[in-house]
């Protein structure tokens, strides 16, 4: 066995559950301990400031300098108790994880002397230099000027010895460089548009928030075998390995027994995420081997996905400390379940109530309605946008895999909440309904909260599915930021909204009643969404040829995916509600394709090295074993040598004939790979990568994995997949 391989799997044999320690034997007594609460707020500001700071984060108003230097001395104070000794504007570029520069405190002055100093100016607003982030052409690379804003709405937090300030990142001009503003914007003109139609309902109503639920999937891996395996370092999945004889067929390690070194990891990233008030409640083991999920409560939009990132974070860091390295790659393992992000999505109102939730009379389930119902809509106007949102090289390996949601993007509702919109459908009259219309409607509608308690299908193929309060949309990706997908969901949303009521508006302007407009408004609009609505298998060939006929799109891969972003009707979609200016989008989808290639370029170049610096030697080496075998056949049994060395004689051949199949597609792969290099257009060079350099990897990977079958166990140098999944 190589000297690596096999040192790596004796570390991880030796390796026992580390003690965790909790901080209290209750999660409730350190819960948020770490955050600068509402209620730490009420503790050290004064009740002018605290109130100025309220009404900042619940009305959106301006928060003027003396209160921001009331604040930011009161904060520093709350910190320092914390034993913070830096600060640092936590906010979130273009590049999918979170940025910070740590600035301390401490600050001299005369009779040399020093004092820990932190005031308005620096909590509002700061200028990193930050000029290496991707912009698209927002910027160039000499004019650095960038800056974060204060969001007073996410609370700030200390990790470790740094007090962290949520923020946003624009550029000098003031173009959007990150992922928190657009959300904040697509969260305020849902709040808008909601509220206005929940006024048809409740006149009480004066804000609706979205929500957000997110369910993190990852895998754990051993840092011994992540170390001696440079494809996963590089890219975050294995670019070869032959298929281990157990999997995850026999579903044994769905909902098993949490092994006992995940489980003491599992527990202190927990501690940490609740001192920072994530409120982490569900963890287990998923599908694949070392496979596993965490999930929290429902947050505000804006919260939960700071909280997402801020998880990621401590996942990777609590990991390391256990001796092991998460691996958040939307598919580590070609042969297992990837893993995704479930993003489960509602609205709810100032008053309490969840507009996706049934009540308990006629009233309140026509409300429920008339969200239920736009949302679908939504998504059957706008499903290309909503698929360009989760668009990335990972997930292109995850979505249609026959364990994902498929690229089309479908709506599962459910049998019976199928039945109860094909009748009123059918029963809405075009003029002024009749009171036996009316009666059976009001009827159909009451019963809805029964027909949900009773509805226990739920279709898991479905990349867009209602679950009774929520929908869940399931084909986010597991490395991806929430912000991207909810920012689109929440502004589609709200587009349907605004013209819904614009419609029933103009129906009630003509005379019509209030109810009846609705109700007529939604029987448009459920006919005109009908073909986004499925039931079935998302993973079978006939809804392929289905959804083609009923004019959906499958947008296969990320190049493809990603056009709609610029595309007309895109740009005035995010325009017209104040979202995304045309540069920002243009700049947007710029950084989406360049990202996508230096994916592409780095598995491309990981693997050819591996190639030819792992797989191709150690070939090599076990042909020069066998024809010493043979040659000292040959000396002890002469002419009968031949026969007696067939098995040999075949092996040295296969081996010559993979080496041979790396080698050649190895360079093939080369060969496009700088053919695309030369290209200047984004667009054009993202397809060549996905169509030219891409189909090379399985070829290559084919080659090696027959290799892995062939050679000796003790010399190949790379820990095996029933080695990555297994050894624990």
């Amino acid at each position: 066995m190589s000297t690596f391989r096999f040192k790596a799997l004796e570390d991880v044999l030796e390796r026992q559950p580390k003690e965790v320690e909790f901080p209290s034997d209750r999660a409730s007594e350190y819960y948020a301990t770490n955050v600068f609460t509402q209620e730490v707020m009420r503790e050290y500001l004064p009740s002018e400031a605290y109130k100025s700071v309220m009404a900042s984060i619940i009305e959106g108003t301006k928060l003027d300098r003396k209160m921001a230097s009331q604040v930011a001395s009161s904060m520093k104070d709350w910190a320092l108790t914390k034993g913070a000794s830096h600060y640092t504007h936590w906010f979130q570029p273009l590049t999918g994880a979170t940025a910070e520069k740590h600035d301390s405190f401490f600050s001299p002055i005369s009779g040399g002397r020093a004092i820990e100093k932190f005031d308005g100016d620096n909590l509002i607003q700061q200028e990193p230099d930050a000029s290496s982030f991707p912009n698209g052409g927002i910027r160039n690379t000499f004019e650095a000027r960038g800056y974060t804003a204060w969001d007073p709405t996410s609370p700030a937090f200390v990790i470790g010895k740094t007090l962290c300030i949520p923020t946003i990142f624009i550029a000098y001009t003031g173009e959007a460089l990150d992922y928190k503003m657009p959300l904040l914007k697509a969260l305020h003109v849902i709040d808008d548009v909601a509220t206005e139609v929940c006024q048809y309902f409740d006149k009480n109503i004066t804000k609706v928030n979205a929500s957000l639920g997110w369910e993190q999937e990852y895998f754990l891996i051993d840092k011994a075998l992540y170390n001696a395996r440079p494809d996963i370092m590089m890219t975050g999945r294995a670019l070869v390995g032959h298929n281990p004889a157990k999997g995850q067929q026999l579903d044994d390690h769905y909902f098993g027994s949490i092994p006992g070194r995940a489980e003491a990891f599992m527990k202190e990233y927990e501690i940490e995420a609740l001192k920072l008030g994530i409120p982490v409640t569900t963890r287990h083991n998923e599908v694949a081997p070392n496979q596993f999920e965490c999930a929290p409560m429902f947050e505000e939009t804006n919260l939960a996905n700071d909280h997402n990132l801020l998880l990621m974070d401590l996942l990777e860091k609590t990991a390391r400390k256990h001796d092991f390295r998460v691996l958040l790659h939307e598919k580590p393992y070609g042969s297992l379940n990837g893993s995704g992000k479930h993003n489960n999505w509602s609205l709810s109102t100032s008053t309490g109530v969840n507009l996706l939730a049934p009540g308990k009379n006629p009233k309140t389930n026509l409300k429920f309605l008339t969200f239920f119902i736009n949302t679908i809509k939504a998504i059957y106007d706008n499903a290309d946008v909503l698929r360009a949102s989760i668009a990335s090289a990972g997930n292109d390996h995850r979505l249609g895999a026959n364990e994902a949601p498929p690229a089309i993007i479908s709506v599962f509702i459910g049998s019976q909440l199928t039945e109860l919109l094909n009748r009123i459908e059918k029963n809405v009259k075009a003029g002024k309904m009749t009171p036996e219309d009316k009666t059976e409607l009001k009827l159909s509608i009451g019963k809805i909260p029964q027909i949900l308690l009773d509805n226990t299908d739920r279709n898991r193929t479905s990349p867009f599915a209602f679950t009774g309060n929520k929908f869940e949309f399931r084909a986010v990706g597991s490395a991806a930021n929430c912000a991207n997908a909810m920012t689109t969901l929440n502004v589609i949303v709200a587009k349907q909204l605004k013209e819904f009521k614009k419609s029933v508006d103009n129906r009630i302007g003509k005379g019509m009643k209030k109810d009846e407009a609705i109700l007529q408004e939604l029987q448009k609009l459920i006919k005109e969404s009908k073909d986004i609505r499925f039931e079935g298998n998302g993973y079978g060939e006939e809804w392929v040829k289905e959804a083609k006929k009923r004019g959906l799109s499958n947008l296969k891969d990320t190049p493809r995916a990603l056009k709609v972003m610029v595309q007309k009707d895109t740009k005035k979609l995010f325009g017209e509600l104040g979202v995304f200016s045309e540069i920002e989008l243009d700049a947007r989808y710029e950084i989406e394709l360049e990202n996508y290639i230096l994916k592409l370029q780095i598995e491309s170049r990981t693997l050819g090295d591996i190639a030819q610096n792992h797989i191709i030697p150690t070939a090599i080496r076990y042909q020069n074993i066998l024809i010493e075998n043979i040659k000292g056949m040959s000396d002890i049994f002469g002419k009968n040598a031949t026969k007696l060395a067939a098995t040999q004689h075949q092996l040295l051949k296969e081996i010559s004939e993979h080496i041979n199949g790396i080698k050649d597609e190895s360079e093939k792969m080369l060969d496009e790979r700088k053919k695309a290099n030369k290209m200047t257009d984004s667009e054009k060079k993202s397809e060549a990568y996905c169509d030219k350099v891409k189909p090379y990897f399985e070829k290559v990977k084919y080659h090696s994995d027959k290799l892995e079958l062939l050679i000796d166990d003790e010399l190949w140098p790379l820990p095996k997949l029933r080695e990555l999944l297994f050894t624990r």
